[in-house]
């Protein structure tokens, strides 16, 4: 047979088979391949074929193209979970089909909101061969070249490898979706890897376990009887492995950013969906779905040159929206300005030109540029930068409006309500800002994204990554959203509403009475000091913490002036932004962490290789010593604020003394230089190596910080951007208690005091373990001082510290939850 031709059998972007955002068919366990991520609404032939089957579905299609080679098309990820709905097949089994005859027609709309994703892998499933990606990776229209199979000759059969005694085991299919794609192509791997010879049987139909196509063409629904038979090799292990996969009673799932697992159970109470927390706080109301309507999109542009006028126009009025409001207060301010950034990137833009090119509409083309952008995020499996495909849409979406002339449409949400959302956009919050919502619940999400960031800083809670069950939850249902432990409670009954609001009437009554305070030093009930810090990034934070009474800024992210841009600041920007910050927390200390960049914190001009584990290279102060100039430049920047004796220089990412010592050397030497005083020097206790020598380092530091999430997720030996294990990471697992407890104890025997400034500080179940083990400063989101400050004025030294000490004897983490919500609860009568 001579090699085979395949056109473009749907409008997207073409991508590697390794981007499609689940290992089934990323890791090519199905068969050679490619992908398309679709713009498109309907599905044709890639060549002439005859259809071998159409799933019950509707959202995938086998076809023989002759030769013994057949290929899938499988719309979306995940879409079997959608029942058909929004699939409309147009052939049938045994239809012959033409290249460009149309197969399937979709609702895009709906397999986007309702799958993993939309991005459509395209697979030679059966016969010996390679497929050749002709089209480059990028936009393609429906009948583009796109894909060459290159056909090998066909393996003649082992006679002598099946030789033995036939086993046989009847099973009933339990998958809830029945045999499809992904279940077919695992027990074609556990056969192969068995060596037998396995067949399934089924209503008289029997098909080789060694064929995705010849499963596929079974049709085993749930609940359908099935015989498997297995000869020679490891024939009893197949057939063990054969039945655990059909009769799973869950079907197993792609393992995707924009689709985590589900999170590793809590201490939450029972029929509790379960989530993971962003913003802490508690709330009750009744839900509301916030559900993003995209403006109707043109497909076929009027011309290249009117289409090109048009982007340009498009994203030169944004890019003035946008550069009004990148400066402006709070939060908000730095992700604007994250999206001006994004909105000069060439490679979106080059994008959009492409589909321009293509015959698209200018506003089709941006938001198919942002999607394929946004996949290619996703598909990196690194949850904090795929949560950046949000913000790419986000800005995308204004591109649309400016250049259809249209507005999102108003959010009008009634105050006091639950927002529930698949995901949520940074310019959703901020339109959501004044409506004075109790709290967010969202499907999707991750406590990293710029979302969570903004909910915190607004004083909202945040529960993310609550996942499909979540749907249950309809317009109108009283909900308890705790997003301390990351849970949303369905319908409570009547006294537990009560309970909830008593809670919450409180913690508010408790509030208000640290705001009234001011900022006068935090103490706990029998007057242990303990000071309540802001974590900030900006001006407009500090003022904000300042109103809400912080008593200093316990960690300066400069990181925040040096990403998203193509040049590095020089003294004179670094020092404005810095002496700004410290005017606006007048008399009190400001802790300015040196740059913090590497791992998921990318700058570009840096020049850092690529790296096989980032977490563990090129990260942290590691780069400034790499590179003495960006040292020297920001050491520099903190030396020329007036009041610099209010400033504390705190590196990050220390592991070793050497690394400590070696900044206080360029230090004093700048200081000696430029004829200033001392200036305190602290360091970071992130790694486990740290925390093991704290002693050792405390010798040369002024004081100690720790950043517990790094801190985490290094003693866990679980990665935080990885969404498989994410959702595992707790902060109050005994093993990292342990090692705060090392780190108090060692800062001690130098009289150098210890304070956090990761998430933990915020966390109101951690928060009083923490003071138990020996630290006196908390560092919060200036949304969370008066909250923390209240907590700090219920506890006593006595009690904490046995708290502390039954926290570091519990097994894991959900005992140690389970700990300290039962302290909650005892200090809050």
């Amino acid at each position: 047979m001579t090699d085979v031709q395949l056109v473009a059998p749907l409008a997207g972007w073409v991508l590697p088979l390794t981007a499609v955002p689940d290992p089934v068919f990323a890791e090519g366990m199905m068969g050679p391949g490619l992908a398309i991520d679709p713009t498109g609404d309907t599905l044709h032939a890639p060549c002439d074929a005859q259809v071998l089957t159409v799933h019950a579905a509707g959202h995938a299609v086998t076809l023989d193209v002759g030769g013994g080679v057949s290929l899938l098309i499988h719309i979306g990820i995940d879409t079997v979970k959608l029942g058909g709905q929004g699939f409309t097949p147009l052939v049938a089994a045994g239809d012959r089909v033409r290249a460009g005859d149309p197969l399937i027609r979709f609702d895009l709309d709906a397999v986007v909101q309702g799958a993993a994703a939309a991005v459509t892998p395209v697979i030679l499933v059966e016969g010996e061969g390679s497929v050749e990606t002709i089209a480059a990776e990028g936009l393609v229209a429906v009948g583009a070249p796109l894909a060459r199979i290159v056909v090998g000759a066909p393996v003649a059969a082992d006679a002598g490898a099946v030789a033995g005694e036939t086993l046989r085991r009847d099973a009933v299919v339990l998958l809830p979706h029945g045999l499809h794609a992904r279940p077919a192509a695992r027990i074609v791997a556990a056969v192969r890897d068995s060596g037998a010879e396995v067949t399934l049987t089924s209503n008289g139909e029997t098909a080789s376990a060694s064929s995705p196509i010849g499963l596929l063409s079974l049709g085993l629904a749930q609940g359908r009887h099935v015989t498997i038979a297995a000869r020679g090799g490891q024939a009893a292990a197949a057939i063990d492995a054969v039945v655990a996969l059909l009769t799973a009673e869950v079907d197993a799932a792609p393992m995707t950013a924009s689709a985590p697992r589900p999170p590793v159970a809590r201490d939450v109470e029972a029929g509790a969906l379960s989530g993971v927390p962003a913003a802490p706080g508690l709330a009750i109301g009744p839900a509301f779905w916030l559900r993003l309507e995209m403006p109707e999109l043109p497909t076929m542009g009027e011309g290249v040159a009117v289409e090109q006028a048009r982007l340009a126009d498009g994203i030169a009025a944004v890019a003035a929206t946008l550069d009004a409001a990148a400066g402006g207060a709070g939060q908000m301010g730095g992700v604007l300005a994250a999206h001006r950034a994004i909105l000069d990137d060439p490679d979106l833009r080059d994008r959009a030109e492409a589909g321009i090119a293509n015959g698209m509409a200018a506003a089709a083309a941006m938001m198919t540029a942002a999607e394929g952008q946004g996949a290619q995020l996703r598909a990196t499996g690194n949850a904090r930068i795929a949560e950046r495909a949000d913000d790419i849409r986000d800005v995308a979406l204004r591109v649309v409006h400016a250049i259809l002339g249209t507005s999102a449409a108003a959010l009008t949400v009634p105050a006091g309500a639950i927002v529930f959302a698949d995901d949520l956009l940074p310019s959703q919050l901020s339109a959501l800002t004044a409506a004075k919502v109790a709290g967010f619940a969202v499907v999707g999400g991750g406590p990293t994204s710029h979302v969570a960031m903004l909910a915190a800083g607004m004083g909202v809670p945040m529960v993310v990554a609550l996942g499909a069950a979540v749907r249950v939850v309809t317009d109108g249902m009283q909900v308890i959203l705790d997003a301390d432990a990351g849970a949303v409670i369905v319908g409570p009954h009547s006294d537990r509403q009560a309970q909830a609001r008593a809670a919450i009437a409180l913690r508010a009554e408790a509030e208000a009475a640290a705001l009234a305070a001011g900022d006068r030093p935090a103490a706990t009930a029998d007057g242990q000091a303990i000071h309540v810090y802001a974590n900030l990034g900006s001006v407009a934070d500090a003022e904000a913490a300042a109103a809400a009474g912080a008593e200093g800024c316990g960690l300066l992210r400069t990181e925040i002036l040096f990403l998203d841009r193509s040049v590095a600041p020089d003294v004179a920007e670094q020092a404005a932004d810095y002496r700004g910050v410290v005017a606006a927390l007048p008399g009190r200390p400001v802790v300015i962490r040196l740059l913090d960049v590497g791992g998921d914190k990318p700058a570009p001009y840096l020049a850092i290789p690529p790296e096989e584990n980032p977490a563990l290279g090129l990260r942290g102060i590691r780069v400034s010593l790499a590179r003495p100039e960006v040292l020297d430049t920001q050491l520099r920047a903190i030396l020329a604020v007036p009041e610099v004796e209010r400033c504390r220089i705190m590196v990050p990412m220390v592991a070793s003394i050497d690394e400590l010592i070696a900044v206080r050397e360029a230090l004093d030497r700048l200081r000696a230089e430029l004829g200033v005083g001392p200036v305190q020097l602290g360091a970071m206790i992130e790694t486990p190596a740290a925390a093991a020598t704290a002693d050792l380092i405390a010798a040369h530091a002024d004081f100690l910080s720790i950043g517990s999430n790094d801190l985490t997720q290094y003693v866990l030996a679980m990665d935080r951007g990885n969404p498989a294990v994410a959702a595992g990471i707790d902060g109050l697992h005994p093993a990292v208690l342990r090692l705060i407890r090392m780190t108090c104890e060692g800062a001690a025997t130098r009289g150098v005091p210890v304070s956090v400034c990761g998430g933990l500080a915020a966390d109101p179940l951690a928060a009083p373990i923490l003071v138990g083990l020996g630290v006196r400063t908390l560092s919060v989101p200036p949304a969370r001082v008066p909250a923390t400050k209240a907590l700090v004025a219920r506890l006593t030294m006595a009690a904490v510290r046995d708290h502390a000490a039954a926290a570091l004897a519990a097994a894991n983490a959900a005992g140690v939850r389970a700990l300290a919500r039962r302290f909650a609860e005892e200090i809050s009568r």
